[in-house]
């Protein structure tokens, strides 16, 4: 029997000019290079046999090189991918400077059937957004962690 794919990830938010702002990572590598609106997501990873929480903070800091010093955690309903893989998340306010990640690399080979191997950043960049901004920005099949958690922090 296959297991289940599933990912768990952190979505950092932080109060800033009366309203709030959402932390999220644009995958790195060739790929994704050209592609913006739908392409970033919050920090996260795979795991098996994990705690869920404790891979999404181990992926928060594999991803951005960051552990901020997290108040507290909010659990958020799974989303299903449409790959099958369940992404599960945790709300958490906190605060990293999006300019200074530094993520884990992969290796990749590229171009594909090439036989030749790249060095891949998990990550190549962050950011902060607003509510609209986020939602725009997020794989559509994590837009649902931002509404959620807006409606749970009383935006």
């Amino acid at each position: 029997m296959k297991a289940i794919k599933q990912s768990a990830g952190i979505l950092l938010y932080r109060r800033k000019n009366n309203g709030v702002e959402f932390f999220l990572v644009h995958p790195g590598g060739p790929f994704w290079a050209k592609k913006d609106a739908g392409a970033w997501s919050i920090p996260k990873g795979e795991f098996i046999d994990e705690d869920p929480l404790e891979a999404a903070k181990r992926e928060f800091l594999e991803e951005t090189g960051k552990m901020p010093a997290f108040k507290h955690f909010i659990k958020l309903s799974p989303v299903k991918l449409k790959s099958g893989k369940t992404v599960h998340a945790w709300g958490a306010e906190g605060d990293v400077d999006e300019t200074t990640i530094r993520s884990n690399t992969f290796q990749l080979e590229w171009p594909p059937k090439s036989g030749k191997i790249i060095q891949v950043p998990e990550v190549d960049k962050a950011g902060w957004f607003t509510p609209d901004k986020a939602t725009e920005k997020i794989n559509s099949s994590q837009a649902a962690f931002i509404t959620e958690l807006a409606n749970l922090v009383n935006l």
